[in-house]
């Protein structure tokens, strides 16, 4: 489960890179301050996916920890992108698959 999840982290870091979507410049971090979902207040969706989802997943990944079961980013990546950067969503809906599919497959 945890080397998946890299996996996919991974593919989703190098897509974002493809696409120009990721920032090499550090992000203030007030910004991540946010109460609202996916920081929407304050962060573009490829920022979250970058500076939150991923640094988070990866120390939960690297320190076997549990990861999240139910979550749903496909949906925001078609609101914030419709009709772009396809290879993204795909990779992101793999990520809620894999997780959900995981945590599934823990309660049978």
């Amino acid at each position: 489960m945890y080397d998946k999840t890299a996996m996919l982290l991974q593919q989703l870091e190098t897509q974002l890179q493809a696409h120009k979507l990721w920032q090499q410049e550090p992000i203030d971090a007030q910004l991540l301050l946010s109460g609202q979902p996916f920081c929407v207040d304050t962060l573009r969706f490829e920022q979250w996916l970058q500076f939150v989802f991923i640094v988070k997943m990866r120390e939960l990944v690297q320190s076997r920890a549990v990861l999240p079961s139910s979550i749903a980013l496909t949906p925001m990546a078609q609101v914030q992108w419709p009709g772009r950067y396809l290879s993204v969503h795909r990779t992101l809906e793999a990520i809620d698959l894999h997780l959900s599919a995981d945590k599934d497959a823990a309660d049978e």
